[in-house]
């Protein structure tokens, strides 16, 4: 049976330049519209729930359009808002080789969502009508106010019986000077409140503080997350490691910990066309799992396989269907489609 998941996040505006030129070397840009719970609400649209948001969007032209986007992905805007005068705004230059893609942000602090006053949502009539609700560290990083709306939603969906899922998500850029610090207590006011974490043992030890004599990067995700799962009574954390090999292709191995043992993926490797919203997809997979009861197995290898799709797919929003995400896990690469 369907289920009625909701995101509360902000609405950006992509700005990106063709092909792998630098902004400096464009003379055009195309534009979207993404945020990291538009990609996930509008993944889990596809895989057959009912997808909302709960945002702000400006009264306004631009405002418009980022609506007319958003009904082309399927997500409802039953909980939108519309106020204030801005969206945010980001440049995506895409890397090649040793060069990483760089995002730039634009007038972000100054968007509608993030300068939206107390009492703007109806949080617990909201919670109400909603069985799970996604949450990003990317939203906690905004300001005090964004952080309140935030920590009051998560309250309202848990006294409303609802899950809460949490993708960890830290941005250095967005934390500024002695981020880690910043982010610890409301990262862990935010865990207390999460049923499903999306999260990796560099996060448990950067912004938790945790510590670990172990050497490789498995070996700390294995001892850490059980402890961050036992400390904060989460039932689900999930998550992949991302390698970037010598021929520019990427390998992504996913994890899920559940019932105190660990499920994995195998290791997926594949060429890359768009890799931002990858991590989105990925987090979509999850959920999507858990909401249909998989095994966590079949959890963590569709969650993978929807992480590679998103990988061959222009822009941030994921666009496979469930039985796309299915095909991948079992076939290899054909020719075209008749």
């Amino acid at each position: 049976m369907p289920k009625k998941i909701a995101a509360f996040g902000e609405v950006m505006m992509r700005l990106q330049v063709p092909g792998y030129e630098l902004l400096s070397q464009a003379s055009t840009l195309s534009y979207s519209f993404s945020g990291t719970g538009v990609n996930v609400i509008s993944a889990m649209a596809r895989l057959g729930h009912e997808g909302y948001l709960v945002s702000r969007l400006p009264a306004n032209a631009v405002g418009d359009a980022a609506a007319a986007y958003l009904r082309k992905l399927g997500v409802s805007q039953t909980f939108v808002e519309r106020s204030g005068n801005y969206l945010g705004m980001y440049f995506l230059e895409n890397g090649f080789g040793v060069r990483p893609s760089r995002v730039t942000y634009s007038n972000r602090l100054e968007s509608s969502f993030n300068t939206a006053p107390e009492g703007t949502y109806e949080f617990d009539r909201i919670s109400q009508q909603l069985d799970a609700v996604h949450f990003c560290g990317i939203t906690l990083a905004m300001n005090d106010a964004v952080r309140n709306h935030m920590l009051s939603f998560a309250a309202a969906v848990k006294a409303n019986g609802g899950t809460i899922v949490f993708d960890c998500n830290y941005r250095p850029s967005l934390w500024g000077e002695e981020g880690y610090a910043k982010a610890k207590p409301f990262y862990e006011k935010m865990l207390q409140h999460a049923d499903i974490v999306m999260m990796n043992e560099l996060d448990a030890i950067h912004i938790l503080g945790m510590t670990t004599d172990k050497t490789t990067r498995l070996d700390q995700l294995t001892e850490l997350l059980p402890v961050v799962a036992e400390k904060y009574g989460i039932s689900v954390l999930a998550g992949t490691h991302r390698s970037i090999n010598g021929d520019n292709t990427h390998s992504l191995l996913g994890y899920l910990y559940k019932n105190k043992e660990f499920a994995f993926a195998e290791k997926l490797t594949f060429t890359v066309c768009d890799r931002i919203g990858a991590g989105d997809a990925y987090a979509s997979g999850i959920v999507h799992g858990e909401l249909k009861g998989l095994a966590p197995e079949a959890s963590v290898r569709f969650a993978a396989a929807a992480a590679m799709l998103a990988h061959t797919t222009i822009g941030d929003t994921p666009m496979s269907s469930e039985s796309d995400i299915l095909r991948a896990m079992t076939q290899s690469v054909s020719d075209v489609e008749r």
